[in-house]
């Protein structure tokens, strides 16, 4: 990305609206202060190991991966921790060292373990493997926290693999097939299985989309220590992918904790593409659309568990940050309006769960019951479409 471009993407298209309004740090409640977010950017700034900037960087943008932290009452949103990476990274993991897992994203060539100060402990080239597959650019580690868990390609056919990899050193112990084509994001549910979102998309050379009209995107649960397949499930619409996956909060009426699952549309007709849904729910039996709303332009960034089993969206393409509830299904209420608004991450305050979203204009709060804040980036940055929130 050159200068002009990287200017493009974090220049204000829309004002910024943190919805009922916007507060810019005045007069701030009282916030975590051990509060941070592993995250991934792209900056013009070439910036050293501890999140300072020598400048503007000749060569162009550059991506990183390190910690952010918030600066409530200064307004600011400071880099801790910075390490130049040579591909765009897009999940990231906490570590129980205190530290961070990366996945370079697909066709990613690499993965990575660091300690919190950014010192790189373990790294995975897959083509030391000599498997033939890319990573998908998602991982997730077992409840124990032993063995990390990967979404993988085959290079040419796009079946979908998970390989399961001790965590301290990311060497690969055992494989299995995901039963589709380019698994995307995984998550261990409420009763500690697999869930996988195959997206369904063939990919030729230089990860280019073709064949549309044979998207097989599915949702499928598996047993992690075996790989049985223990269920499947397909949308009406095969020209909808399935992406980000969310464990929803245990509802307070005792219900089932559901999955969000984020769509990414891909009808030939833009009209239609723009139209579509952005997000499924999969209840443990079925997997549905609740809500038809068109707000989101056909593309979800990035999910978040919400309050009271519901979720929060991201639609990056609308600018948009959404949420979804189980008792309003057909609704999608709009909560922030922000440039290139992408990546999620909830934050348990005050017995629900508020949302700190990514942008190039900032990092904002949201809260059902206080003001929104939007702190700016102390050196500027653009994130990627997600991230995670830590407590130290």
């Amino acid at each position: 990305m050159n200068k002009r471009q990287f200017l493009r993407t974090t220049g204000g298209l829309l004002p910024l609206a943190l919805l009922p309004r916007t507060l810019l740090a005045a007069g701030v409640p009282a916030m975590p202060d051990t509060l941070h977010l592993i995250a991934a950017w792209r900056s013009l700034h070439d910036l050293t190991p501890d999140g300072s900037s020598r400048g503007a960087a000749a060569r162009g943008a550059t991506d990183y991966v390190g910690i952010l932290v918030p600066d409530w009452q200064a307004g600011v949103a400071r880099i801790r921790s910075a390490i130049a990476v040579p591909d765009r990274v897009h999940g990231l993991l906490p570590d129980p060292d205190g530290g961070f897992l990366v996945c370079a994203n697909r066709p990613g060539p690499w993965l990575m373990r660091c300690a919190a100060d950014g010192t790189v402990l373990a790294r995975r080239a897959l083509e030391d493997e000599r498997s033939g597959r890319t990573l998908n650019g998602h991982a997730v580690s077992d409840p124990s926290g032993e063995w990390l868990y990967t979404t993988e390609s085959e290079t040419g056919s796009t079946l979908g693999w998970i390989a399961v990899r001790r965590r301290d050193t990311l060497r690969k112990e055992a494989e299995f097939p995901t039963r589709g084509i380019e698994p995307h994001e995984l998550l261990f549910d409420a009763e500690g299985k697999l869930v996988v979102a195959n997206g369904g998309i063939l990919r030729a050379a230089g990860d280019r989309k073709r064949d549309l009209d044979r998207m097989d995107a599915s949702l499928v649960r598996l047993d992690p220590k075996s790989g049985e397949r223990l269920g499947q499930w397909w949308l009406k619409d095969k020209r909808l992918s399935l992406r980000h996956l969310a464990l929803g909060s245990a509802p307070a009426t005792g219900g089932r904790t559901l999955v969000g699952v984020a769509l990414q549309a891909e009808h030939d007709d833009p009209a239609e593409r723009a139209a579509a849904p952005i997000l499924a729910i999969w209840n443990g039996d079925t997997l549905e659309i609740p809500s038809r709303e068109t707000i989101g332009a056909g593309y979800c960034g990035d999910i978040a568990t919400g309050m009271d089993g519901g979720f929060y969206l991201s639609a990056e393409r609308s600018h948009r940050v959404t949420r979804w509830h189980p008792a309003a299904p057909e609704r999608l209420e709009v909560i922030a309006e922000l440039n290139k608004a992408g990546a999620l991450a909830e934050l348990p305050l005050d017995g629900t769960h508020a949302s700190l979203i990514g942008s190039p204009r900032g990092l904002g709060f949201w809260h059902p019951q206080r003001d929104p804040v939007l702190l700016r980036w102390s050196v500027e940055i653009a994130p990627d479409n997600h991230w995670v929130a830590v407590s130290a």
